[in-house]
C-alpha cells in the first residue's frame, strides 16, 4: 500500500527535510526524503540534546573560540547529512541529494555586520569555504542586497548555491539572473546546480495582518499562488538555457501557522514539481494523513481570486516588511547558538 509521502513523491515532488538532525535525518530518508537543510536553529536544537558535548568539548581543548565550535559543529553535522544522501546525488547525476550549508547570519547585522562590499567578498570567501571538496553540499546565500551580489561570482567558481529568504518575483528574477551570469563563465555547464527557496507561510501570516480585507476565497491563498507563479517563471526561463541539471524552486516555510489549517495544506498545494523542504513535524503529520496527493503545482485559484490578490496585495510593502523580519530571524538564532555554546563551555569547564 503506498503511503501518503510516497504518494506525494510519486506525483515528482523531491521531498527534503528541513533538519539535519541525525536521527531524523536516518528516519526521513528511510520514508523517501532525497536532501535536507540546515541552518542556526536546527544546529542550536541539536547540540541542546547533548548527544555532541563531548565533540564540542574536544573543539573547546583545542582552543577554539564559540563562533568557531558553531561552526565547526555545523560542519561537522552537514557532512554527516551529506553522507546519507550521497547515494542519491550518485544516482542522479548531481540532480538531488544535497544538504543545505548557511553562510554567517551575522553579516547581515543592520547594528554590527560591515559595510555592503565587505559584505558581498565575505560571502564569496565564505562560500567557496564551505563548499570547497563537498560533492552534495549546496550553499545557502540570502536574497539581501549583498547576498544577491556575491551570487554570479559564487556560481562562476563552482559553488552549488541555494539562494533563500525570497518571497517576491523581483528577487526570484534577482537572483536568478545573477546565478546564470556566473554560471556562464564556467567553462562548462555540467555540474551546475541552483535552486531559490520561496517562503510561503510567512507570506500568508503577512496578509492576515496587513491585508484583512482580503475575501476568505484569498486569505491563506497569497503565499501559494506567489509561490506557484515563480515556479511557473522559473520553469519557462530555464527551459531553453541547456542546463544539463534542472534549476528548481524550493518551496520552503511549509509548515502551517494557523491551528485550524490542516498541517498538509501547503504539502498538498505543491505536489507535482521541484522540491518541498518540510520541517520534521510536517512530514510526520502529512506521513498520518492517510491521503493520497495528485500534482497540484500549476493549478491555481479562480481568476477573481487571483484578480483580488493582484488588485490587494502591495508586494512591494510585503518583501520590505518581510525581508525585515526575515533578517532577523537570520541573525538571532545564531546568537542564540553562540549563547548556547558559550553556556556549554562553563557546564564542560566544570
Amino acid at each position: 500500500m503506498t503511503t501518503p509521502l510516497e504518494s506525494l513523491i510519486a506525483t515528482g515532488t523531491k521531498l527534503w527535510l528541513d533538519s539535519i538532525d541525525p536521527e531524523l535525518v536516518a528516519e526521513n530518508r528511510r520514508l523517501g526524503a532525497t536532501g535536507a537543510t540546515s541552518n542556526p536553529l536546527i544546529i542550536a536544537d541539536i547540540l541542546k540534546t547533548g548527544r555532541f558535548d563531548d565533540r564540542i568539548e574536544q573543539l573547546m581543548r583545542q582552543g577554539l573560540n564559540d563562533a568557531d565550535v558553531a561552526w565547526e559543529m555545523t560542519d561537522h553535522l552537514v557532512a554527516q547529512a551529506q553522507e546519507v544522501f550521497l547515494p542519491v546525488w550518485e544516482a542522479t547525476g548531481g540532480d538531488d541529494g544535497y544538504v543545505s550549508f548557511e553562510l554567517d547570519p551575522l553579516l547581515e547585522d543592520l547594528e554590527l555586520g560591515p559595510p555592503e562590499d565587505e559584505r558581498v567578498a565575505r560571502y564569496i570567501e565564505l562560500g567557496k569555504k564551505w563548499s570547497a571538496g563537498h560533492k552534495n553540499r549546496m550553499i545557502k546565500v540570502p536574497a539581501t542586497p549583498a547576498g544577491l551580489q556575491a551570487l554570479e561570482d559564487l556560481a562562476a567558481a563552482g559553488v552549488t548555491l541555494n539562494v533563500t529568504l525570497i518571497f517576491t518575483q523581483r528577487q526570484y528574477e534577482q537572483a536568478r539572473e545573477a546565478v546564470w551570469r556566473g554560471a556562464q563563465r564556467r567553462e562548462s555547464l555540467d555540474g551546475f546546480k541552483s535552486v531559490y527557496s520561496i517562503f510561503v507561510s510567512r507570506i500568508d501570516v503577512y496578509t492576515e495582518k496587513h491585508v484583512p480585507e482580503l475575501s476568505p476565497a484569498a486569505q491563506g491563498q497569497v503565499g501559494i499562488v506567489n509561490a506557484k507563479r515563480i515556479w511557473a517563471e522559473n520553469q519557462r526561463y530555464w527551459r531553453d538555457k541547456g542546463t544539463p541539471l534542472k534549476q528548481e524552486i524550493i518551496f520552503a516555510s511549509t509548515g502551517t501557522k494557523k491551528p485550524e489549517d490542516p498541517p498538509t495544506k501547503y504539502v498538498a498545494a505543491f505536489a507535482g514539481s521541484d522540491i518541498e523542504t518540510n520541517p520534521p513535524a510536517t512530514n510526520a503529520a502529512t506521513q498520518k494523513s492517510g491521503l493520497t496527493f495528485t500534482r497540484q503545482v500549476d493549478v491555481l485559484p479562480p481568476q477573481e481570486v487571483l484578480d483580488e490578490i493582484d488588485q490587494k496585495v502591495d508586494f512591494a510593502h510585503l518583501e520590505a516588511t518581510l525581508m525585515a523580519e526575515g533578517i532577523k530571524k537570520f541573525a538571532d538564532p545564531f546568537r542564540h547558538l553562540l549563547e548556547l555554546i558559550s553556556e556549554k563551555r562553563l557546564v564542560l569547564a566544570n
